[in-house]
This record gives structure tokens, sequence and C-alpha cells, in this order.
């Protein structure tokens, strides 16, 4: 079932994702944080990379970029904005097939885009600055080639971790305004009604409704069982949206 899980630890430790995700098996999307190594080499996870981590450095070594002046050419990080659009640009037209023909369409329109971009990194990697965004957004996307080209392997896969970035959202802009937020406890027990809210909104069950119903009847849990019914995919609001 569709979860949205928020989980708060003091470290960024490669322990953190450890203890988190013992027992699972599958894939793992992440940016290119070395913490992950460690979980995915132990419990055999296959990790794959994420594409708006990618562009996002590109973006950022565009804006710091000088002002261009009519007539100039487009800076190298707009080059490879426009070559990674290229990428999205697929993902959008394939978004309702099926897994195993997003596979097939992914080998056959978005690998000659990679192998373009590939070869376009390489070459340009000598011929700006070591200490420019542009040089790091371009080691960075080369270092992490493998994981970034995962996607196209697995037609269920997504070419970036938007789901999860955009469930982080609301997260980041309300801690900066609610002060019980500040505090380890406060950073606990706001990740905990995070995860009621989201995933409620992630099995189309109005967030309000499914919290108010959770409350009625966390109470009289007794057992796993009534607690688990009350799990959005479980609860009567799902039934009643369904019928």
């Amino acid at each position: 079932q569709p979860v949205v899980l928020y989980h708060y630890d003091p470290s960024r430790s490669e322990e953190v994702p450890l203890r988190l995700l013992d027992g699972f098996e599958g894939v793992l999307q992440t940016d290119g944080y070395a913490g992950y190594n460690r979980v995915c080499r132990e419990n055999g996870l296959t990790r794959i990379g994420c594409w708006d981590h990618a562009r996002r450095k590109f973006v950022e070594a565009s804006k710091a970029a000088p002002v261009k002046k009519k007539g100039t050419k487009v800076s190298k990080a707009d080059v490879a904005i426009g070559k990674i659009r290229k990428l999205y640009a697929i993902e959008k037209r394939i978004e309702k097939l099926p897994p195993e023909e997003k596979t097939r369409q992914r080998q056959q329109l978005a690998q000659p885009v990679l192998d373009d971009l590939k070869a376009w990194l390489e070459k340009n990697s000598t011929r700006v600055l070591r200490d420019s965004l542009t040089y790091k957004a371009i080691q960075y996307t080369l270092n992490q080639w493998d994981l970034l080209t995962g996607y196209c392997q697995d037609g269920k896969l997504h070419i970036s971790n938007v789901l999860a970035e955009n469930a982080i959202r609301p997260f980041a802009v309300g801690r900066k305004n609610w002060l019980f937020a500040d505090t380890p406890r406060g950073a606990k027990a706001s990740a905990t009604v995070y995860s009621l809210i989201e995933t409620a909104k992630a099995n189309g069950i109005e967030p309000f409704a499914y919290l108010n119903h959770v409350l009625q009847h966390i109470g009289n849990a007794k057992m796993v069982e009534d607690v688990e019914a009350l799990l959005p995919w479980n609860t009567s609001l799902n039934k009643m949206q369904k019928g």
C-alpha cells in the first residue's frame, strides 16, 4: 500500500538507514549521499539515483553564471539542463504506459539521450574551471552515472524521487513556523503526524477526516489487529470513498 513515513534521527550516520531499513528488500532511490552505501551493500538493495538532484546542481550553476549578453553563447550548465530536459520529456510521454512497455521505450528513446549526455559531460569536464559549480555538477553526475541510469532497467522505477521530495516540502516549510518542532521530541511528534497525514493523502483520504477517525477509535485499540484496522486502506473512510 502507498505509505509515506517520516523518521527523525539526530544523526546522519549510516547506522540510521541500516536500522530503519532492516528487513527491507527492493530498490532504494536516493541522492548521492554516501551514508546509504552500507545498507545497500549489507541488505543487498538495488540503489538508483535521482535526476532531480543532478539537474538541480546544473540549475544552481546556471543561476550563478554571469548575466548573459544578447548574442552570447548559452552556458555549459544550460546545455546540460537542456539535455536532461529531454529525459523528462520522454518520461512525460510514456508515463501512462504499463511497466514492461516503459522499460522498452526507455531503452529505445532515453538510452541514446543518456549516451549523448555522458559523452558531452566527459568532453566538457576538462573545459570548465575546477572550482566552478558547473564542474562540480558535471563530476557529481558522472560519479553517479550508474545509479542515475538505473531507472531505465525497470518500468516500475522513476526518473527521480520527486514523490519523496514533494512529501518533504511541507515539512521543511512548516518547521520554520512551528515552535514544537525545534526539539528532538517535537521533531518525532511532527514526524508521526506528518506520516499519518501524507499517508492518508497518498491513499486518497481527506487528512482531517482521517485524523479525526483515528483519534476517535485509537483509545479502544487493544490488539495489533485493532491498530491495523485504523490504517488508511483498512478504514471505513476508505470503503466509503471507494463506494
